[in-house]
């Protein structure tokens, strides 16, 4: 079915098969673990806006236990480089990798660069947001001060300043989210920081319980059932300079096409299908 209102056609939408595992995995960014080597990995990322090849490869799993869901990115870079420290700094500033889960109403983001820094937003629909409803609790007060609404990244044109492009209009954005249990590791494969060296690349590790995601489970159970399906955005953002300037907006990959420069599109996001059949 084409979307004409915002974004993506759904039949360019990808489909991935989470697989099932029985152990549980250490995590510490190292994608040497068997359980990785036996993941069916991504096709290399596109361009978001055109689908066409991300200019470097990245390509990323996802496995499942009872506990957690896993998710490994691989990305090939010359010259790793990261400065940001503070967590919740604006992570996309730089060079990062992306996950994003949709939740019907709501969605979660994640940012993570190759200090193994963390971003963390989580977003409700302000349609969904009522007195008295499931989402009026004091975790998402919005009068709190790191409560902001927000319209998405292409919001700065004339008919769209305060509302954005997408359809159902802006969300309330809660920065000072953190996902109980959350699990992060990074490795780098070179030097990071040190442009006089060429790296191969970096790794990242993610591990999010499934019992810290009841606000996205939208009904669904935790763990999911055989078959069950989410929406997780797989994406990258990569700060490329050209003749000593920085190439603007910066180039952002993921799993497969938007075609537009936001990632605040859950329609867009990867189908992940669930499944225990194949065990790994």
């Amino acid at each position: 079915m084409h979307d004409n209102r915002y974004g993506c056609d759904e039949t360019e939408v990808k489909h991935y098969t989470c697989s099932k595992i029985q152990t549980h995995l250490t995590i510490n960014g190292d994608l040497s673990k068997q359980e990785w080597v036996n993941a069916v990995k991504s096709p290399r990322f596109v361009d978001m806006t055109d689908g066409s090849p991300a200019f470097y490869d990245t390509r990323c799993a996802a496995l499942w236990n009872d506990e957690y869901l896993y998710i490994a990115f691989w990305a090939e870079e010359p010259y790793v480089a990261a400065s940001i420290t503070e967590r919740d700094g604006i992570i996309f500033r730089e060079n990062d990798l992306e996950v994003f889960i949709d939740g019907g109403d709501c969605y979660y983001e994640l940012e993570i660069n190759a200090l193994n820094t963390v971003y963390e937003v989580f977003f409700i629909w302000k349609d969904a947001y009522k007195k008295g409803g499931k989402f009026d609790v004091p975790a998402f007060d919005v009068y709190k001060e790191k409560a902001y609404t927000f319209g998405g990244n292409d919001d700065r044109r004339e008919d769209s300043f305060w509302t954005g492009r997408h359809p159902r209009g802006v969300k309330w954005a809660f920065l000072d989210y953190d996902m109980e249990g959350l699990q992060t590791a990074v490795q780098i494969d070179g030097k990071i920081n040190d442009p006089n060296h060429v790296d191969k690349g970096w790794t990242l590790e993610i591990a999010i319980p499934w019992k810290s995601m009841h606000w996205l489970a939208d009904g669904r159970p935790l763990p999911p059932a055989e078959g069950d399906t989410w929406r997780i955005f797989f994406g990258r953002f990569q700060k490329l300079m050209s003749g000593g300037k920085e190439i603007q907006p910066h180039p952002a990959w993921a799993f497969n096409k938007h075609g537009i420069s936001d990632t605040h599109v859950p329609e867009c996001f990867t189908f992940v299908h669930f499944t225990a059949k194949d065990q790994l």
